[in-house]
């Protein structure tokens, strides 16, 4: 296991996994169907963990191993679209500071 995993690093990891035990890529819509389907397994994990929802009689409910699911996905998707999630997730950041940096800290819900 790797200390520190990059983004980068993180979807090259998943890249080389699909290419040699995975044989290749899903269709980029079949990715998106099953992104879609491993969000739905996080929202049933939260609604059990954390809402009024109570779990199946031996159901196992790991929300890591579920985000995770999602994460993996995401950067499947990435990879065969050649979207870089570092630089992404970089320019988003920066997005999301210049256009957010009042908004969050003046809104009275959330003090």
């Amino acid at each position: 296991m790797k200390e520190n995993l990059t983004l980068r690093q993180a979807q090259h990891d998943v890249d080389r996994w699909i290419r040699t035990v995975g044989v290749r890529y899903f269709s980029p819509l079949t990715n998106m169907a099953v992104l879609t389907e491993e969000v739905g397994e996080v929202a049933r994990a939260m609604s059990r963990l954390y809402g009024d929802q109570s779990p199946k009689e031996g159901e196992n409910l790991d929300l890591a191993d579920e985000l995770a699911d999602v994460m993996w996905v995401v950067m499947a998707i990435a990879n065969q679209t050649g979207v870089d999630l570092t630089e992404a997730f970089q320019k988003n950041l920066e997005k999301k500071t210049a256009r957010d940096s009042q908004r969050h800290s003046n809104n009275p819900k959330l003090t």
